[in-house]
């Protein structure tokens, strides 16, 4: 492994990292990055986001407007550039990873991650990884015609959209023109081409985090988790796999990662039925359900991937909370309406035995918005959750 240099920020010899995007999971990346002397920039299409609070600097950019992104990139001139968003113009990433600045994982892996498409075409038709069954649309029309081939219910989804937004699940044929209007609404990018997957029955979802570094691959146990309409709410650590189960859903991780390339954590999402395995999706940046790692191991998702796309040893990780309580649980705290988001209640949650909670700052709430994380370890899964539970319920969000 070659030797690893860095310098001291705000100077000249500083490792500068700019991070495409600023929100909670950035927030943890910039503070990671810092404890190892980064010096960090974030970036949001809006101003005070999380990561810009502990940032040595920020910039308030369209990230999908290739001038506005090229011109903050240039002046700041980045070492490594580390998106934490999809929606992102990643014909710019491209560009400047010719020049010689690092993109994490690599621009090409942005690119097909951010799109729906890319990923599931990559996966199904070139890897031959098993998926759900699916079409592309690009009109109300073709989704009728997709609904009926696939079969009632189906999973409707933006190519380009993230946290469930534009998605939902399609029942019947009298619905098809409300949840195209719902899946136009939602796209990061503006309206557009959707995928329609068939539903799967399963046993569980899971996100298998993978790091690729320096040393290699690394999984971590995997993460179980409840989604509403796509969206994280819960997340526990480990997820109950058979042996075979979880090869298999190492093996499937690998082959997606190894052919993005680069390094960092991959959040891998897959479907569990028995022994068998079907690839969803992969975020090639640290992942929502992967905030349990926080509490359940060591080294969170967000140190392993500051060491990783540094060129740095990832290490062992090491369980936390020993053989008492070897289980780990998140429960997200959201807020509705219209407002800055107000905390009571949090010594009542921390009151909870192994509770921990974080505040993600978000400066304001419009409309939907998970605005914390409660964290708990527990002797089982379900005593974790619980805990994760009561800490998250003991909140109280208020809007001023």
């Amino acid at each position: 492994m070659k030797n690893v240099e860095l310098g001291t920020p705000l100077s000249p010899s500083a490792m500068r990292v700019l991070l495409l995007g600023a929100g909670e999971l950035g927030k943890e990346v910039a503070i990671e990055l810092q404890r190892l002397g980064v010096e960090v920039v974030a970036v949001d299409r809006y101003a005070n986001a999380p990561a810009m609070q502990v940032a040595h600097r920020s910039h308030v950019v369209d990230m999908l407007d290739p001038v506005a992104l090229r011109a903050v990139i240039d002046l700041e001139r980045p070492h490594i550039v580390v998106p934490e968003v999809e929606a992102i113009a990643t014909a710019v990433l491209a560009q400047v990873e010719a020049t010689g600045v690092r993109v994490v994982p690599t621009a090409r892996a942005t690119q097909l991650t951010m799109n729906r498409e890319g990923i599931r075409r990559l996966a199904a038709e070139e890897l031959d990884i098993p998926t759900s069954p699916y079409r592309f649309v690009d009109t109300e029309a073709e989704l009728a015609a997709a609904a009926e081939a696939l079969g009632f219910p189906c999973v409707v989804k933006p190519v380009m959209s993230s946290s469930g937004h534009g998605q939902s699940v399609l029942r019947s044929a009298d619905r098809v023109a409300q949840v195209w209007s719902y899946a136009q609404e939602g796209g990061r990018a503006g309206a557009g081409r959707c995928i329609v997957e068939g539903f799967v029955r399963f046993d569980s979802e899971i996100t298998l985090l993978t790091v690729r570094h320096a040393g290699g691959t690394t999984f971590l146990d995997p993460v179980g988790h409840v989604q509403v309409d796509g969206d994280y709410r819960e997340s526990w650590q480990p997820a109950a796999l058979s042996a075979v189960a979880l090869a298999t859903a190492q093996e499937v991780a690998r082959r997606v990662t190894d052919a993005l390339g680069g390094w960092g954590l991959f959040g891998v999402e897959l479907f569990i039925l028995g022994d068998s395995v079907l690839f969803s999706e992969v975020s090639p940046r640290p992942h929502d359900t992967g905030m349990v790692t926080m509490v359940s191991q060591d080294l969170s998702e967000f140190a392993l991937h500051a060491r990783a796309v540094l060129g740095l040893p990832v290490g062992d990780v090491l369980r936390l909370g020993g053989t008492a309580e070897p289980a780990a649980a998140s429960c997200a705290v959201l807020a509705e309406g219209q407002g800055v988001p107000r905390f009571g209640g949090v010594d009542a949650a921390l009151s909870v035995p192994t509770a921990q909670v974080r505040l993600f700052g978000k400066p304001l709430v419009a409309g939907h918005r998970r605005v914390a994380v409660a964290l708990a370890r527990g002797a089982d899964v379900d005593e974790a959750r619980a805990r994760a539970g009561a800490a998250a319920a003991a909140l109280v969000v208020s809007l001023d």
